[in-house]
């Protein structure tokens, strides 16, 4: 019985260290990097920023965060569908602000690369980036 636990426990672990890597791998078309990660005043939270670069006519995963996200437009155009609301296109030099848990997709509209800056407020220790169903 024991084992039987211990074995369920195990290949859940593996099971979620792998969902948790699918999440956060590169995705066709987008190009992120890691520039921060670090922690804040409130306990159990931490500051992110993640820069992406989106090839043309790229489209990231439906998905959300555990926590807040600030999107800033570097360069390009980006539409951002956040579940319940209309898509609206940012240009560079653009923000807008992602609520915590609210699935969203971003696709590059303009007819060349776009770039966003990411910055997150979110859970420490949680997955970045959670994929919608």
């Amino acid at each position: 019985m024991k084992t039987s636990r211990i074995l369920a426990g195990a290949l859940l672990a593996v099971g979620s260290g792998l969902a948790l890597h699918a999440a956060n791998a590169q995705q066709a078309g987008l190009h992120r990097t890691d520039l921060l990660q670090q922690d804040i005043g409130l306990p159990g939270r931490e500051a992110i920023q993640v820069r992406v670069d989106f090839d043309g006519g790229a489209v990231s995963i439906k998905h959300s965060h555990p926590g807040e996200e600030v999107a800033y437009v570097l360069e390009g155009s980006l539409e951002y569908q956040l579940e319940g609301r209309a898509p609206v296109t940012l240009n560079a030099g653009e923000a807008l602000f992602i609520p915590a848990g609210v699935a969203h997709v971003a696709r590059n509209v303009g007819s060349g690369k776009a770039s966003e800056l990411a910055t997150y407020i979110v859970e420490k220790g949680s997955p970045l980036v959670v994929p919608a169903e």
